[in-house]
């Protein structure tokens, strides 16, 4: 796991100005990609409600020997070779930059001219996603998501001893501030004797964390335990759009399709373990009766800190109306741990490569106001949720925008924050 050192000591401040307040403080660095006004994609760190351009501090000489590599690395048009170097590169780099940064840095004459305005650039997915996994890793989701439809057992026999996951789609993967448009698909209601075609008419969120993959494995080659935080290069937001009419439709007996595959939405910023090494705690114990995970998923040094503290919200905006607060969760919530879900998902020889994304699954907590998503909190949509101005919703309707927000806190560390997953649903095409 990564160590705790001087780049999370609460006393440090940083030069830029407003840096100390908000998601992205000095102890925080996260990585992405951005195109300032008229040029192209390139590396950034993201303090406070600016960018340091990482193309020019490269060029401007700011770095030397492994942070130098991990910026070169970092500075073109995909972070792939970032995500490939590791851990060491990671901290090198993170500890250079908090110098660059930090109040009182003899170099901040030379870095003023590397910051943009983060409100006047674009930002992007900040990788080439060669393959995106979405699990099922929230026991309090899949239980309540189960009772809908098996009220007397709600979870799968296999639920508790393996991380449940299918493939989703990587293409369709896009950044906080792109629309997501209703997708369309065949949708057969229980009223109905036979499916129709047309727009999804249960469109629905689920809040997950998005997890970035470094230094892959090769084909045939499992990922052991003990070794599998070390493949896992950052977090993200990620909001897993789902069709459920569709979902239940087709998704006999392969599971989700076109339910799933029409869009998923990320934050652009890769938050790294390292700005997290404060925010690591054990993983839950697990409630009496439930079985020990299997030895390949079981690793003491996981157990005591692959949990991450992680506060979660979700807000609704309808046209006109102000954001409603739908969510607060957490994700410890998760009942299995990210190094579990990298390790099982490696077990049986499958090649992961940096780049890479999986989902967490939806975190919800066990009371109605930490569900992650609308079938949830709503019961399938038999109990809508009540909006501002007498609106009510069962599942979104077009023009309905969702907003994912994180952050993280412990007594003696300074808060830091995701950034925002944010999109508005526009109608289908006809």
């Amino acid at each position: 796991m990564s160590a705790l050192d001087h780049t999370h000591d609460p006393a440090k401040r940083s030069w830029v100005a407003g840096a100390d307040d908000g998601d992205f403080p000095l102890q925080n660095l996260p990585i992405g990609l951005f195109s300032p006004a008229g040029g192209e994609p390139r590396g950034g760190i993201a303090i406070g409600d600016r960018i340091l351009d990482l193309a020019g501090a490269v060029e401007a000489g700011l770095f030397h020997g492994k942070a130098a590599e991990a910026a070169e690395a970092a500075a073109g048009s995909t972070l792939n070779a970032f995500l490939a170097l590791g851990r060491a590169g990671r901290t090198a780099l993170r500890r250079r930059l908090f110098e660059l940064l930090e109040a009182g840095s003899p170099d901040r004459h030379r870095v003023e001219t590397l910051l943009h305005d983060s409100a006047a650039c674009r930002l992007h997915v900040p990788a080439l996603i060669g393959d995106y996994t979405d699990f099922y890793a929230g026991i309090h989701h899949a239980t309540a998501a189960g009772s809908l439809f098996r009220p007397d057992s709600p979870l799968m026999p296999n639920y508790k001893y393996v991380p449940v996951g299918y493939h989703g789609r990587s293409s369709s993967v896009r950044v906080s501030g792109e629309a997501v448009r209703r997708p369309n698909g065949q949708r057969k209601p229980a009223r109905e004797e036979v499916p129709s075609f047309g727009p999804s008419r249960n469109l629905d969120y689920e809040l997950e964390l998005g997890i970035w993959i470094g230094p892959g494995n090769a084909l045939g080659e499992p990922i052991p335990i003990a070794e599998a935080a070390e493949h896992i290069a950052g977090f993200c937001l990620l909001n897993d759009w789902s069709a459920r009419d569709i979902q239940g439709w087709e998704a006999q007996p392969l599971g989700p399709f076109l339910a799933k595959n029409f869009s998923t939405s990320i934050s652009p910023w890769i938050v790294t373990p390292e700005a997290l090494a404060p925010f690591r705690a054990a993983q839950p114990p697990r409630p009496e009766g439930d079985p020990a995970p299997l030895d390949y998923l079981l690793d003491e040094t996981d157990q005591a800190e692959g949990a991450l503290d992680i506060d979660l919200e979700v807000t609704l905006t309808v046209p006109g109306q102000p954001a409603h607060l739908l969510c607060r969760s957490n994700a410890r919530y998760l009942y299995w741990t990210v190094a579990q879900l990298l390790a099982h998902h490696a077990s049986g020889g499958c090649n992961l490569q940096p780049g890479d994304l999986f989902g967490s699954g939806t975190i919800s907590g066990p009371s109605k106001d930490s569900a992650g998503c609308l079938l949830e909190l709503t019961r399938g949509g038999r109990e809508p949720v009540a909006l501002a101005g007498d609106l009510m919703r069962r599942f979104l309707e077009d023009g309905d925008e969702v907003v994912f927000r994180a952050s993280c806190r412990r007594d003696g560390y300074v808060p830091i924050g995701f950034g925002e997953c944010r999109a508005r649903i526009l109608p289908a095409r006809t």
